[in-house]
């Protein structure tokens, strides 16, 4: 299984990361560009969000400039999720299906990264917001376990309470990965994909996790 070079140069493992970026954008692209009118006005697991509103705001970025990004989020009164999700709805409403997935590999080199995190906060953006979708809408799954793998590795207590993941008194554990995470009584246990969106404070539908303390992070669509 490919991972993430740790034991490499930094310019190996930036160069990784941008060549998963790439790959997790077309995939996306590709998978959006078969969707039919009713799964891009399926729910998410983005609370509020379709399906069409996720993917308006994965592109964001690549479609709006900074000084533009700044302007909005002036008209939002400089709160960011406020202004992400007038956005996203506002974005979604006015582009077409096509021109939703086509953001995605049109830009799939785009350099474009959050405010915090860096590149690999980059990938996390695109592959959770992918999965907010696509698990979902129930397809099959696509993340590749080391693009997975590489994201639970930065899980910590700092990015759980900034996605606001309760993950107290329970024990993750992937079954496709040696990930662990917690020392609670409760065993949690998933793929690798399913563990990430706990992980970015998501609840995932019935079936996906197993373990005493899966019903916590049940999904109910």
């Amino acid at each position: 299984m490919e991972t993430v070079p740790q034991d490499r140069g930094k310019a190996e493992r930036i160069h990784w990361i941008r060549t998963q970026i790439a790959a997790e954008r077309r995939e996306l692209a590709e998978a959006f560009a078969d969707f039919t009118p009713e799964q891009w006005n399926s729910p998410s697991l983005c609370g509020g969000w379709r399906a069409r509103e996720v993917a308006a705001h994965m592109s964001t970025g690549f479609r709006y400039s900074t000084a533009r990004t700044v302007l909005e989020l002036a008209r939002s009164g400089g709160h960011i999720h406020r202004m992400a999700d007038r956005v996203a709805r506002r974005d979604a409403a006015a582009l077409t299906e096509r021109e939703l997935a086509a953001a995605l590999s049109e830009h799939a080199e785009h350099p474009w990264r959050p405010p915090v995190g860096g590149r690999i906060a980059a990938l996390a953006h695109d592959a959770v917001h992918g999965l907010d979708i696509t698990v979902a809408l129930g397809l099959p799954s696509r993340l590749p376990v080391a693009r997975a793998a590489a994201l639970l590795a930065g899980v910590g207590p700092r990015s759980l309470r900034f996605f606001g993941a309760r993950v107290d008194g329970v024990r993750l554990r992937a079954t496709d990965t040696a990930w662990e995470y917690g020392q609670g009584p409760l065993l949690v246990e998933g793929r690798a994909e399913h563990l990430l969106l706990v992980a970015y404070g998501r609840r995932v539908p019935a079936g996906l996790l197993a373990g005493p303390g899966a019903g916590r992070f049940a999904w109910d669509g």
